[in-house]
């Protein structure tokens, strides 16, 4: 019997163990650790703070962005990286719809939906977001290493948004461990 606890006990381990390792990564850094470690690691990358605790900046995929890093318990679960200028309507749409092209063109991901995640080029975003509180949003699931499936990773999920900021827009893009999200047990 205390062969079959030690077993479990260490089955248990070891897929705890790999879960942990199998997480979400930017830039090809886990999203887990503390703040400090991942603020290190992304200013090993290139990534320089700026004048706000804790937010650092730099370029990503081609655009000039702000990197935050956020945690629930000193845990990272989610790196937010936000436009550093916004942009108008049509360019913003531009920008979006080339977002979604890359990953759905990209072998570590798988999309989180069937349907086309792109927006219209004669949408009317302004409109839209103003009097129809719409939501612009593209999600999907990063697998590990370029191979598995979506539900492999379903705590690996990478999405973006239009965000208005002023009379322009920008994307906030989220890359989630999903592991290290609160699940009320602070409640």
């Amino acid at each position: 019997m205390k062969r079959l606890i030690l077993a479990a006990m260490m089955i248990l381990f070891a897929t705890t163990a790999n879960a942990q390792k199998d997480v979400t990564k930017f830039l090809g850094i886990p999203v887990d650790g503390t703040k400090a470690e991942m603020i290190q690691k992304l200013k090993a990358k290139g990534f320089t703070s700026v004048g706000y605790q804790d937010v650092l900046e730099g370029e990503f995929n081609g655009t000039q962005v702000y990197v935050h890093v956020v945690t629930n318990n000193n845990k990272v679960y989610r790196i937010m990286v936000v436009d550093k200028s916004g942009q108008s309507e049509r360019n913003i749409i531009i920008r979006f719809n080339k977002l979604c092209s890359q990953f759905e063109n990209n072998k570590k991901y798988v999309s989180m939906t069937l349907e086309n995640q792109m927006i219209s080029e004669d949408e009317d975003i302004s409109y839209e977001i103003i009097v129809n509180d719409k939501r612009y949003q593209a999600g999907f699931f990063q697998l590990s290493d370029g191979e598995g499936s979506a539900i492999d990773a379903l705590n690996r999920q990478v999405w973006f948004t239009i965000s208005r900021q002023y009379a322009d827009y920008v994307i906030a893009m989220y890359y989630d461990n999903l592991n290290n999200q609160s699940n009320g047990e602070d409640l």
